[in-house]
């Protein structure tokens, strides 16, 4: 059998990284596959250069700009395949990501198992990916797997999923209130629906973590509304599977350690996520933060202490991430 792969990509300014990405996509080994892109409203050249690669089996489409989940919905509308690879517009696929997938699935179209891969952390060369394991990285129960995830902070990005078209629709479309975590939600909700997470370790992925505009580095107070909403959507995944004490707790940390690196002038934000930690019989947290941040606080106040703690964090990845390019450059290695 040789199911049709709907790759799917949403894009928003991503002009820097689009190219590599859908090259990835059509230099998979495994043949029958669509690529679907869906380009976000984006005001740089991503539209333009997506539609070079329009082809057959390349679909490119553009939206006024409604946020990930809208670009990430319309290309599932629009998808014909019995399995979902999801793809973001800065990261990368191995060659042989999806070939490997189905060497190793039973493809049964009534089977609710999801499956998973490696992935590893770059800048611009990926012959320097640090693929580093988790507890996450094995195979899991749908429970196992969000206890893990909530209680270590262990973490799967979107390329590092292969999902079937049966899983998908059980689990619905992606919720487009969210701006930020909103794939952590979604895959919660597909890892809840499943029967089994079965990991492949010889899938490989790439995510490319030195791009400072990318939403995640994003923390205005309607980002942090977001993820505020996210948390809460991924406890009650856990908890519709499975309320135990073991689940209580693994709510209870992870919810604890989202409030606690709230600042002060943001907790009302927070307010029903404290009274959910109580009532699921933790406590509330005082904020986490370093001796150094606490100084510069005393001195300076919270604003502008939490204004330097943002600029040094991206100082510090924007001289890594220079670092890399130029090394990329100098051996003709980057992507």
């Amino acid at each position: 059998m040789h199911p049709l792969v709907s790759i799917l990509i949403p894009a928003y300014n991503s002009e820097k990284w689009i190219k590599a990405t859908i090259q990835s996509a059509l230099n998979q080994t495994y043949r029958n596959k669509e690529i679907i892109i869906v380009d976000d409203g984006s005001n740089d050249n991503t539209l333009s250069i997506a539609k070079q690669f329009e082809s057959n089996c390349v679909k490119v489409i553009s939206q006024n700009n409604q946020g990930a989940s809208a670009a990430r919905n319309k290309a599932l509308s629009l998808s014909q395949g019995e399995f979902i690879q999801w793809l973001d517009s800065d990261d990368i696929l191995a060659p042989d990501k999806i070939e490997i997938h189905l060497t190793n699935i039973s493809q049964n179209p009534e089977s609710r198992v999801l499956y998973s891969s490696a992935f590893g952390y770059f800048y611009y060369r990926l012959k320097r990916a640090k693929f580093i394991s988790t507890p996450l990285w094995q195979d899991l129960s749908p429970t196992s797997w969000i206890i893990k995830h909530l209680m270590g902070g262990y973490w799967m990005y979107p390329a590092a999923w292969f999902v079937s078209r049966k899983l998908t629709e059980m689990a619905g479309v992606w919720d487009e209130r969210l701006s930020l975590n909103d794939d952590g939600e979604y895959f919660c909700r597909v890892v809840a629906a499943s029967e089994l997470v079965e990991f492949h370790p010889q899938a490989r992925t790439y995510y490319r973590s030195g791009n400072l505009s990318s939403l995640s580095n994003m923390r205005t107070e309607k980002h942090l509304e977001s993820l505020n909403l996210s948390y809460n959507l991924c406890v009650d995944h856990l908890l519709k599977l499975e309320n135990s004490e073991v689940t209580r707790e693994a709510s209870r940390i992870f919810l604890q350690n989202f409030v606690s690196k709230i600042q002060i002038d943001k907790s009302y934000l927070v307010k029903d996520t404290k009274n959910r930690i109580i009532e699921l019989g933790g406590s509330i947290p005082p904020l986490s933060e370093t001796r150094k941040f606490n100084f510069i606080k005393k001195i300076l106040g919270l604003r502008i202490a939490s204004l330097i703690k943002t600029w040094l964090w991206t100082m510090e990845r924007l001289v890594r991430m220079e670092w890399d390019k130029l090394l990329a450059f100098l051996f003709r290695d980057g992507v």
